[in-house]
């Protein structure tokens, strides 16, 4: 839905609103008119039902409002002393409709200094948790989020196991565009697993002002631009795909910013001609085999080598197989006196991988020597042709189309190509992309494989481990990675732990919230 349509359904409330509650304004010693100014009526309702004004901000806060319009619906019935639970239940089920009942066949009277405690046990849990759902939510949507880390394509730097904070603020809190969605869930309700979100109607891209840009070799969090497919092509038939704010959340370090030209070299990644330089605590892995001169111990390989993934045997090769193996460890390989020969299993330049972006046999490019690639930048004009368009292909129909609510299709007419059957010499971008990829260079479904990551796809920045679960050792206390908790995702050198800090800083409020309530009852004394 465009923002003309929002405006309108907007409107339409208001007209509802107007129409369900002016006589219950009058009643309140309210002008019947003040029921249909917009928002300032909703702020005049707060005072009615004796709420503070800002509780109207959350009416506007899309998910929020899915609690807050029940809630300020119950309140509007109790203020006019309908406290029965039946009234709830029909307020509730009815979508508010039954204050028009209220308004136009019932006789009821304004009770302006009622009390505003739960009158129940029950009902005084139930205000607890609303409105520590309406923070939570508040703190998840905007502020910050919790993620886990589901897979080693940034080993490791980030762990399997890892669980992050991730900040919206850094590059700006993107507003909810799938606006009747459950709270605090991401496209999948836990437990029931059922979807968590109805996809239509969808709020307009929107995003709060950041105080930092995406930087080069930042790790980012953003919605997977091809939702569930690990092929770029179309989707099966009747499939749609999920909105953008619902598609599976992903995490990878920006190798390639707006405007660069990229290309990899033997896995290795270079911006404009030059190895792009990535942080000290980025460790780049590769797949390896090596051949023995005897029996070798696979322990060693976790113990002495830190190459946390299993060991396999490859018949084809007559080599034992390591999924990933950084420099480091490479260099202590090559020394062990039982290890005949160790070599790096990649495909040579010119070797064409149908799986590799943009999935084209005229472009001759595979996960380890690909491109160059240019990666596109807001305002910038490209030159659009047959030899362009599988680059720009899915930009223009899905990410500045179909997904903004734009019908684009692209298709081509012998030497031309046409955008909704109209030639075209040329196209400018409308947002900004990204080259995501992971430094597990062998083991990483990354954008060699679907391509550029969309600004408006980009979630947030990790910024903190606050837990990191090892689910391959024995016993809880041998799983809890103490080293990696409460440390930094970014900076340099070896991560830092702040737990103790942390612990010492609870210490402190427990024994000072201890002595406030003991001073407290003291006092009543």
């Amino acid at each position: 839905m465009s923002w003309t349509g929002w405006l309108l359904f907007f409107l339409l409330v208001q007209v509802i609103h107007f129409l369900g509650t002016w006589k219950l304004y009058i009643k309140a010693g309210r002008q019947a008119w003040e029921a249909a100014v917009p928002v300032y009526n909703a702020v005049v309702l707060m005072k009615i039902i004796n709420r503070p004004w800002w509780w109207t901000i959350l009416l506007f806060i899309p998910i929020v409002n899915l609690i807050m319009f029940p809630v300020v619906w119950v309140e509007t019935l109790r203020s006019f002393g309908r406290n029965s639970n039946a009234d709830t239940f029909l307020a509730i089920i009815t979508l508010g409709l039954y204050l028009f009942y209220i308004n136009y066949t019932q006789d009821v009277t304004y009770i302006e200094e009622r009390s505003l405690k739960p009158r129940t046990a029950a009902g005084e849990w139930v205000s607890s948790i609303l409105f520590a759902v309406v923070a939570a939510t508040i703190v998840h949507t905007y502020f910050m989020q919790p993620f886990t880390i589901p897979t080693a394509s940034l080993e490791k730097t980030l762990l399997v196991g890892d669980f992050l904070f991730v900040s919206k603020f850094h590059y700006g809190a993107r507003a909810p565009m799938t606006p009747l969605s459950f709270p605090m869930v991401h496209d999948t309700i836990p437990v029931v697993k059922t979807k968590s979100y109805i996809p239509k109607p969808q709020v307009p891209y929107f995003r709060f002002p950041g105080f930092q840009d995406i930087e080069r070799n930042d790790i980012v969090v953003f919605n997977w631009p091809i939702d569930e497919f690990e092929d770029i092509g179309p989707p099966p038939k009747g499939h749609a795909y999920k909105p953008i704010d619902k598609k599976s959340n992903y995490v990878k370090r920006s190798v390639g910013l707006p405007g660069d030209s990229l290309e990899i070299r033997d896995g290795y990644v270079y911006i404009d001609g030059k190895l792009n330089d990535l942080p000290d605590r980025s460790k780049i892995q590769f797949s390896y085999a090596f051949r023995t001169k005897g029996k070798i111990n696979p322990n060693i390989f976790r113990d002495q080598y830190d190459i946390t993934d299993g060991i396999g045997y490859d018949e084809k090769l007559k080599a034992y197989f390591l999924p990933a193996v950084s420099e480091e460890a490479l260099s202590k390989l090559k020394k062990n006196p039982n290890i005949a020969e160790v070599f790096r299993l990649k495909k040579e330049k010119g070797e064409f991988d149908a799986g590799v972006f943009p999935q084209d046999d005229r472009y001759k490019w595979n996960a380890d020597n690909f491109g160059p690639i240019y990666i596109p930048k807001k305002g910038t004009t490209v030159d659009i042709n047959l030899e362009s368009i599988p680059f720009y292909r899915r930009i223009i129909e899905v990410y500045e189309g179909s997904e903004l609510g734009v019908d684009n299709k692209i298709t081509t007419s012998g030497n031309q190509v046409l955008l909704n059957g109209n030639p075209i010499s040329s196209y400018t971008f409308q947002q900004d992309y990204y080259w995501m990829m992971g430094d597990n260079r062998n083991n990483s479904q990354d954008a060699r494989m679907w391509g550029y990551v969309p600004f408006n796809h980009v979630v947030g920045k990790p910024v903190f481990i606050w837990m990191s679960w090892d689910g391959t050792k024995q016993g809880i206390m041998n799983k809890i990675r103490w080293e990696r908790l409460f440390t930094t995702v970014g900076g340099s050198g070896k991560p830092v732990s702040y737990l103790s800090y942390f612990l010492v800083l609870l210490g402190i409020w427990f024994a000072f919230d201890f002595f406030r309530k003991r001073r407290k009852k003291s006092a009543k004394k």
